[in-house]
């Protein structure tokens, strides 16, 4: 069977959402705040909105994969930045190209939306998807600090 990547529909969003558990699992963690019904809202905002996309990888009607991509800022330095919040694949199917499948799409919709270049960030602990990264020809690579704001 081959896999499919296309764009997410907003009547799949509650089909989606369970599908962050991959991001979730070990070395990763789930947000403090984590809460599904509110990650179907945002998610069918994303798959609504113009400067996003929800990307899904589907082989016979099961998701395998998941990336969300968003136009998020214009650098006065770099121009138009992609950003990649969630790239996911199925735990038991990674290492079939399947990410690679949806970085590559995720990379052709940001150029198509005018972006300059595509950035992510990844946990220290997943030193698995930074092999994947850099054999994907990443490049740049820095180190990001992030605050968690009490509201």
């Amino acid at each position: 069977m081959s896999v499919e990547v296309r764009l997410a529909g907003i009547d799949e969003s509650h089909a989606i959402v369970p599908l962050y558990e991959w991001l979730f699992a070990p070395p990763g963690s789930r947000p403090p705040d984590w809460q599904p019904d509110l990650a179907v809202e945002r998610l069918r905002e994303a798959i609504a909105a113009n400067g996003s996309t929800v990307l899904v990888a589907v082989e016979a009607d099961r998701f395998v994969g998941l990336c969300t991509a968003y136009i998020d800022l214009v650098s006065v330095r770099f121009g138009v930045r992609c950003w990649v919040e969630d790239l996911a694949v199925d735990p038991s199917r990674r290492s079939e190209g399947i990410g690679r499948a949806l970085l590559a799409a995720a990379l052709t919709w940001a150029g198509a939306n005018g972006a300059s270049h595509l950035e992510l960030d990844s946990g220290d602990d997943r030193a698995g998807a930074h092999r994947f990264y850099e054999r994907e020809g990443a490049q740049n690579i820095s180190r990001q600090f992030g605050w968690w704001l009490d509201r």
